[in-house]
């Protein structure tokens, strides 16, 4: 391998773990942007499949290293190696499509939404796909965070992309200020601005946060500590002074229950207000509207289940890679997160599900006023894990306008205010009670009315630009044989 083949290399690995380190809880957003500058920059003469590859995996590795945590132990490495090559894959994949638009008028442009693209593909595919760490979701501390109340995360996604690009492009005729559009989608969401006010009063929510062993896999033997811990925690709540909440929340998988729980009916008739209670329930994810004096109501279940944990594809293979393969698969719910709840339309996204963009816009279309995010994340030990879903649950509120509850069962358990902004949260691995008042908001955003069409746009678009490029790419091969003396322009790199 050629020096200059190194070098591409370890500038397309570097970017990647620039990328990776944009994201919560590190505040460097801003650092995603030399990360795709530089990658662009590589392309030139590059292989960009393999330069993909390598960008996509020195970005992964670092993002997901919460896995290794959670499975090491038992399973070695291997979990953790796979998924991020095979993430990195997709990213490879996309920028072995970059030269077919290198070529074309506004090539940054085309190259962003092949990279919109590969997101797109791997949070569909394999088995409902793994939408983790789109670029998106590490971006919500800077503008280009407001830009998700007009498209969501492909929208933020493009935007902080074809900057990277666009000014790796500039860069290399820094005298054509023509290429200064680059800096447009910045100027773009500087000028967003994204209202908090409440439209239809305010709320006051409790989040209970029991708290969980720092064990892993040992949690799969401790429910009947977790579901001990968050009524213990709940009996604190219901006798504090003063004036009690309007709503409570529990996290995910604090308790099971089943048709009966006479204790869960105590705990709410004691308590006085409704509670959001997450439990396993008749093989479903669910969260249920427990009130006082009626008990059990109406419940949510979990749509986007979690692969190889809550359903176990492959399973003969699944055995080497996850300590679930044995149970049976919980059963998956077809209907939105809406539950109306103390004077509340409530939406729901049971944790794993915030990093779907359908999940919370569906609720948030139908009338939610406010969303609540119940998740575990007490498996993946003090890692990175609860602050990059944090993030995404960040990254909702100002794309559908809405406060957000995230309640965790270890922590973080945060609120969110429709901006974005955390105003209050917990530690991690310890028990607390969360209190604040919330806004709620009935106005849709143009994400939430129009999110899935953009998605389609950007998709389709990509899809033209490659079919344009193939395009030119016959028509200078049909001059070459027209005109043998004429040598065709070289299929990889970027024109100088």
């Amino acid at each position: 391998m050629r020096g200059a083949d190194l070098g591409r290399y370890g500038a397309a690995a570097l970017a990647g773990g620039a990328l990776a380190s944009s994201f919560p809880p590190r505040t460097l957003w801003w650092l995603a942007v030399p990360a795709f500058l530089v990658l662009w920059l590589t392309l030139r003469n590059g292989r960009p499949g393999r330069l993909g590859f390598v960008f996509g995996l020195a970005f992964f590795l670092p993002h997901l290293w919460w896995i290794q945590h959670f499975l090491g132990t038992e399973f070695g490495p291997w979990p953790w190696l796979v998924l991020s090559a095979l993430m990195a894959l997709f990213v490879s994949a996309a920028f072995a499509l970059y030269p077919l638009v290198a070529r074309l008028p506004g090539a940054p442009v085309w190259a962003a939404l092949l990279f919109v693209l590969q997101e797109t593909a791997r949070g569909l595919i394999p088995f409902n796909g793994f939408p983790w760490g789109r670029v998106a979701f590490g971006q919500v501390d800077g503008p280009f965070g407001r830009l998700a109340s007009l498209g969501g995360a492909p929208l933020v996604t493009f935007a902080v992309v074809v900057t990277g690009f666009g000014l790796g492009a500039w860069l290399r005729r820094p005298r054509e200020w023509r290429r200064s559009w680059a800096l447009l989608p910045v100027l773009a969401a500087l000028l967003v601005t994204v209202p908090v006010a409440a439209e239809n009063g305010t709320r006051t929510v409790a989040v209970v946060q029991g708290n969980a062993p720092d064990i892993g896999l040992g949690l799969l033997d401790a429910g009947a500590e977790l579901r001990a811990n968050h009524l213990r925690k709940t009996a604190e709540l219901a006798a504090r002074p003063g004036p009690k909440p309007d709503l409570v929340v529990w996290p995910e998988s604090a308790t099971r229950t089943g048709d009966r729980d006479p204790v869960l009916d105590r705990m709410v008739d004691d308590l006085g207000v409704p509670v959001l209670v997450s439990a396993l329930k008749n093989g479903e994810n669910s969260v249920i509207a427990w009130r006082p004096g009626s008990g059990r109501g109406e419940s949510y279940a979990k749509q986007e289940l979690v692969p190889f944990a809550e359903h176990i594809p492959l399973r003969p293979l699944a055995r080497l890679v996850t300590p679930f393969a044995d149970q049976q698969d919980l059963k998956a719910g077809s209907e939105p997160g809406l539950l109306d709840v103390a004077g509340t339309r409530v939406g729901v996204g049971i944790c794993y599900e915030v990093a779907y963009d359908y999940v919370l816009r569906e609720s948030a279309a139908e009338g939610a006023q406010l969303l609540v995010v119940p998740t575990n994340n007490a498996w993946y030990g003090r890692g990175e894990m609860t602050y990059q879903q944090l993030g995404m649950a960040r990254l909702r509120a100002v794309e559908h306008g809405r406060a957000v509850v995230v309640a965790a069962i270890s922590g973080v358990s945060a609120v969110v205010r429709p901006d974005g902004s955390v105003v209050r949260s917990t530690g991690m691995f310890t028990d607390d009670l969360l209190v604040d008042t919330v806004p709620l908001r009935s106005s849709l955003t143009i994400a939430t009315r129009f999110g899935g069409a953009l998605h389609v746009v950007f998709t389709g678009a990509a899809f033209v630009a490659c079919l344009a490029g193939l395009w030119q790419r016959r028509r200078r091969r049909g001059v070459t044989e027209d005109h043998p003396m004429r040598s065709p322009l070289p299929e990889t790199g970027v024109p100088s």
